[in-house]
């Protein structure tokens, strides 16, 4: 059902900080659409990302506030998803990010008219959520490789940042990179005792596209696990060639699961960790989904959550 003025005010959160010039116009042109339609829009510019998940959290527990857009990159969406956790106000994402993977998820891309479009349709779909040591996350959460260059990007940001950040702290990693011993644990099941590259997520698609998680369903109830055995740089080579073909969870050397409760855990005090694309908690981590936790705007052309095929594989 549409969206209309009478259902009460649009809290409108902006992160000023994300998305270069042509991305901000996304959600100026956005806010004037609704102002010219009579809906009464509260902005909101945060401050941090816990000063986004404030916001969200006070216009949930605000019976005059009807919906909740987020303009931002996935940090800032996976903080407002954290606060509006349980509540009935829908959730409409402006993405405004480098990889902006939770929208491109839902359906969404970066033109002002498919943002106008999910708003006019008011197709809703239920999101769930992970949760890592008490920090939520909505799309993946990484172990190993992935949080070392995660970090060094983190280290060198000085405000928005686009694809080109990531290329020197990729291959300084690749080429410093020790491969460490963990341990991953799904619903009581041991899966690894060994060096490796673990992703956990809501979400098929990863940075640039590739489908590292691609029969991940973000409504289903459940997270999905992707492990690579790796202990090399060559095998690092093979993993991502065989990623790009999407037939990474066929092979010998990787299992794929899903599960509710995940743990990751490891003797080596070297192994880091990313969510949502910004640095991890230590570890051990313990993970585990928050089913339907959000309930998101889609564009009209998105697939429904929850009815995907699954074909899912544990070879290795």
């Amino acid at each position: 059902m549409a969206v209309k003025p009478d259902d009460g005010y649009i809290a409108y959160i902006v992160n000023p900080k994300s998305g270069a010039s042509s991305s901000k116009f996304v959600g100026r042109a956005f806010q004037e659409y609704l102002l010219k339609r009579g809906f009464e829009v509260r902005i909101s510019l945060t401050a941090s990302l816990a000063h986004a998940c404030e916001l969200a959290t006070d216009a949930a527990v605000d019976y005059d506030c009807g919906t909740v857009v987020v303009v931002g990159g996935d940090g800032t969406v996976r903080e407002v998803a954290h606060g509006l956790e349980g509540s009935d106000k829908p959730l409409l994402i402006v993405p405004c990010g480098t990889e902006n993977l939770l929208a491109n998820e839902l359906g969404f891309d970066e033109g002002v008219k498919t943002v106008i479009r999910t708003f006019e349709g008011g197709q809703i779909r239920p999101l769930d959520l992970g949760r890592a040591n008490g920090k939520c996350f909505t799309s993946i959460a990484g172990f190993g490789f992935d949080g070392q260059v995660v970090r060094r990007v983190s280290e060198r940001r000085r405000g928005h940042i686009n694809h080109f950040d990531y290329f020197w702290p990729l291959w300084r990693t690749f080429w410093s990179y020790r491969f460490g011993p963990m341990t991953v644990e799904v619903d009581g099941e041991q899966l690894l005792d060994g060096p490796a590259l673990v992703f956990v997520g809501n979400i098929s698609r990863y940075a640039v596209g590739l489908q590292v998680l691609h029969h991940a369903d973000y409504g289903d109830g459940l997270l999905d696990i992707c492990i690579y055995r790796c202990a090399s740089r060559p095998h690092l080579v093979k993993h991502a060639m065989m990623t790009v073909l999407k037939r990474h969870a066929a092979s010998r050397d990787v299992v794929y699961r899903q599960g509710k409760r995940i743990t990751v855990a490891s003797e080596a005090g070297r192994i880091l960790t990313e969510i949502d694309g910004d640095p991890g908690p230590a570890l051990p981590v313990h993970i585990e989904v928050i089913p339907q936790a959000v309930k998101v705007l889609v564009p009209v052309h998105a697939r429904p959550a929850g009815i995907r095929t699954r074909i899912v594989r544990a070879i290795g």
